[in-house]
């Protein structure tokens, strides 16, 4: 994907996300009579402003896209009339204050059910959980797993398709906890398998869990033939497209696409000689792999997808759809279980259990959003409503110069029956910029070593 499209994908992501942030507070100070001033998408020099509403709110784009804020009367930021006085922010009851604040993260949360719940209301078409056989010395094969393995239920919870799988057992390693699973197996019996996940290396949650302990997709035996090339990968750079069917690679015979993949990945970022058949004639091509971490090691690859047949795609995929009511409740559910498991990562760090390189920067979110822009608009979807969570979780931190900071003065206040001194605030304004620093830091060398190991 070229960089000006992962550029305008990251854009989109970031106005969409802060204009619902900000729009909740906006919302609720309006509703509690607050007068508000400005509505800012970014920081910095205007480059769109106009005025509107009874207020002449003043609604701004700013230069810098990374935040927005809401300004509202306050008499301690400048001077307020006497009759509008009673309308300052901080004339508030702590309970509207409280609320005002909150409406942002809250506003976050709300926006990733709504995605969710539309997802699930249009349907979207999965994988199901069947299994492949696992490698030797794997906790999947300790636990008695075999190919053609269906999946039905993780902890007496129902699992229905390979992300649904794929979730529960990321939670389980993160945790270390074993994994009891209800197992269809090829002859038709109901099995109980027990996934032992306690020696999972908590640090490796960046790589695909499922893979690292023996959970296989299972895919039917597919023919060497190209069913859709990635734009802008190496097997389009190389000339290859839909239909190609790959006859030789490397010097060897392709019998299989499976072949052709192990091929390909032997050949990180070294050219691989091809040989193709295309309507009826054949061409000799060359295609330089791209290399691409996989834990440790370096592999190929090239931005091709086999061509699936339509009795693999119906007995291999599942369409999943709900009604508004059950999808509601699914998209809430879900949004609770990304936001709990967000927290535990954090703590994981910040307790030493779990490495700072997963905290990831702009750098790596832009790059998430011009992939998922690239996989189509369900993908793009999703991963706003996941990165709209985050910044809900992220902006409830305890932390001052966050929302969470200003609730927890507040809850201080009601607590103890006044505000918080200033000196109080000063010294946690000086805090939380520190720590702020600290983790943007984090961020940002975890960005920069990605694009320098790839």
């Amino acid at each position: 994907m070229s960089l000006l499209n992962t550029v305008v994908a990251f854009i989109v992501a970031l106005g969409v996300l802060i204009v619902v942030h900000e729009y909740g507070h906006y919302l609720v100070a309006r509703l509690c009579g607050v007068k508000v001033l400005r509505f800012s998408v970014g920081f910095g020099r205007p480059l769109l402003q106009w005025r509107r509403g009874a207020d002449r709110t003043e609604w701004v784009i700013a230069a810098v896209p990374f935040g927005g804020y809401v300004k509202m009367l306050d008499e301690r930021e400048g001077t307020v009339a006497p009759h509008e006085a009673h309308r300052a922010f901080n004339r508030q009851g702590v309970g509207r204050r409280f609320a005002i604040v909150v409406a942002g993260p809250l506003f976050n949360f709300a926006f990733a059910i709504l995605v969710y719940a539309g997802l699930y209301l249009y349907g979207l078409p999965e994988a199901r959980p069947i299994l492949a056989e696992p490698a030797r010395g794997t906790p999947a094969a300790a636990a008695g797993l075999r190919s053609g393995d269906t999946v039905r239920a993780a902890e007496g919870t129902a699992i229905t398709t390979w992300q649904e799988l794929r979730w529960r057992v990321l939670q389980a390693a993160l945790q270390r906890e074993t994994l009891h699973l209800e197992v269809l197996n090829d002859r038709g019996s109901i099995v109980q398998a027990r996934l032992d996940l306690s020696g999972y290396p908590a640090d490796e949650v960046e790589t695909d869990a499922l893979e690292r302990v023996g959970l296989r997709l299972y895919r039917p035996p597919l023919e060497p033939v190209i069913g859709q090339v990635v734009g802008g990968g190496a097997a389009e750079r190389a000339g290859l497209a839909a239909g190609d069917r790959i006859v030789r690679a490397a010097d060897k015979t392709v019998d299989s696409w499976e072949a052709l993949v192990e091929t390909i990945r032997a050949h990180p970022g070294k050219p691989l000689s091809i040989l193709i058949e295309r309507s009826g004639q054949t061409s000799a091509l060359e295609v330089l792999p791209d290399s691409v971490a996989a834990g440790e090691a370096r592999i190929g690859r090239i931005g091709a997808a086999p061509f699936i047949p339509p009795s693999h795609v119906e007995k291999m995929m599942i369409r999943v759809q709900h009604g508004p009511l059950e999808s509601l409740g699914k998209a809430a559910a879900r949004t609770w279980d990304i936001s709990i498991f967000s927290l535990k990562m954090l703590g994981r760090m910040l307790t030493g259990q779990l490495s700072w390189k997963h905290l990831s920067g702009p750098v790596t979110i832009a790059d998430f959003a011009g992939q998922s822009a690239q996989a189509g608009w369900i993908s793009y979807l999703t991963f706003l409503a996941l990165i709209s969570i985050s910044l809900g979780v992220l902006n409830l931190l305890p932390i001052p110069l966050l929302d969470g900071g200003h609730l927890m003065y507040y809850a201080i206040e009601i607590v103890k029956g006044s505000p918080v001194s200033e000196r109080a605030m000063e010294l946690g304004q000086r805090v939380g910029l520190a720590l702020l620093l600290v983790m943007m830091a984090f961020a940002f060398y975890n960005d920069l070593n990605r694009l320098l190991t790839g």
